[in-house]
């Protein structure tokens, strides 16, 4: 008897439900703790009262007592609702279609927050699947109870899923780390499925989009956001990676020619011209200085991209332009094929580069923050092979959500 009512209080078990047994397996650690229902049979849609129709017994893993396995057991009834039909019951402890109390499984997810779904299987001696699921549970509960706010800053942007170029979009609050949305792959369909959630009215609230020069998501954005035009903001990070890559490849054709005179002066350099000079080491610095003064083609580009660098501190749209237009005439000037296509470029997405040096927006939030956190989860997953666990995975740690069960959401089976 103190056992029953000893699991009974731990348990909380209350009527009409109660601790009928309390079975302890030494040998197999385990305990399993039995319960009976003895009160009326509500449809749980209607709350209607009815007759039973069945019992099913129904087992759930709780929290481990003194490290024994302890193991809930009943035979859950099912009522015979006039409108639903059968119907089974409410339990207290845990949700529909879980092997697993409530309690359980918020052990579980505190846990995943802070490590891996393999690490967790291990200590919580369950299957890869069984944590793996009750992550796409908690997942699938909180954006159910997610309430979709439009926030009047968006940041998009791609992220790698496999190494073959296959990638996923991910949208985010520009204003916080929090992802509000993840598509497969890098269409435009992909950002659409975003966009159709929201009215006209609602999209219009919007006062930026920060986005690389992708043309599905520019593609999407002008067919789905009133204005659009002067709301995508191209992030000067993206400008400045093509510029990087640019300068990059004038460096490999200029140090093959200089190579087959022997002239060695381009060789290791690489990163001496994408490296930002304010963070260089006194060493890095003294060899860069040596070299972009020079009659180099590498140094001409170099020059072309640091300029450009530069033109992000303007306050006034009429300013700014006339900067950019300058250095888009420096540029494509410059003999260098390399630096001349990423000028026009430049051109042909002028509008929201301005509109990006103008408003201060960039897409820091999804680039720096958001991406460099999905790639740490992909690195501590040692990888994704099913693309809906990385989505799911995604949601789970940047996704903000309410991740927790309660145990009354429990409806039908």
């Amino acid at each position: 008897m103190r056992d029953r009512d000893l699991y009974a209080s731990i348990l909380g078990i209350e009527a009409p439900w109660s601790v009928t047994d309390v079975k302890l397996d030494k040998a197999g650690k385990k305990v399993e703790v039995f319960l009976d229902y003895s009160g009326e049979l509500l449809c749980p849609e209607c709350a209607v009262a009815g007759p039973g129709y069945d019992l099913r017994e129904r087992s759930w893993r709780h929290l481990d007592t003194c490290q024994f396995q302890t193991i809930l057991v009943a035979k859950v009834p099912r009522v015979d609702c006039k409108t639903h039909g059968p119907r089974q019951i409410r339990v207290p402890w845990a949700e529909k279609g879980s092997h697993f109390t409530a309690m359980f499984e918020s052990l579980v997810i505190d846990w995943l927050q802070e490590s891996t779904v393999a690490a967790v299987a291990r200590l919580m001696d369950l299957s890869w699947d069984e944590v793996e699921g009750i992550m796409h549970r908690a997942v699938e509960r909180g954006l159910a109870r997610r309430k979709l706010s439009l926030p009047t800053a968006l940041g998009v942007d791609e992220t790698s899923f496999q190494k073959r170029h296959e990638y996923v979009t991910v949208v985010c609050d520009g204003h916080a780390s929090k992802v509000l949305h993840v598509a497969d792959g890098r269409t435009e369909e992909a950002l659409k499925t975003f966009y159709r959630r929201f009215t006209r009215e609602e999209l219009a609230t919007i006062d930026t989009i920060s986005m690389d020069m992708c043309q599905q998501y520019i593609k999407a954005t002008h067919a789905c956001v009133p204005d659009a035009e002067n709301k995508i903001a191209f992030d000067k990070y993206h400008v400045a990676q093509h510029l990087g890559e640019a300068v990059d490849q004038v460096r490999r054709a200029e140090n093959k020619k200089l190579l087959e005179n022997d002239d060695t002066r381009l060789v290791g350099t690489k990163y001496l011209w994408l490296q930002n000079p304010w963070n260089m080491s006194k060493t890095n610095s003294q060899n860069l200085d040596a070299l972009k003064g020079s009659i180099l083609k590498t140094a001409r580009a170099w020059a072309i991209k640091e300029n450009a660098a530069a033109l992000w501190d303007f306050t006034r749209w009429s300013k700014a332009k006339a900067a950019w237009l300058r250095w888009y005439g420096w540029a494509i000037r410059s003999r260098l094929e390399p630096i001349k296509k990423v000028a026009r470029t430049v051109k042909s997405h002028l509008v929201g580069i301005l509109n990006a040096v103008v408003s201060g927006v960039t897409n820091a939030t999804a680039e720096g923050g958001i991406n460099s956190a999905i790639q740490r989860i992909k690195y501590n997953a040692r990888g994704y092979r099913n693309r809906d666990n990385f989505r799911v995975a995604i949601y789970f740690h940047l996704g903000g959500l309410d991740l927790y069960p309660r145990p009354s959401a429990h409806t039908t089976s």
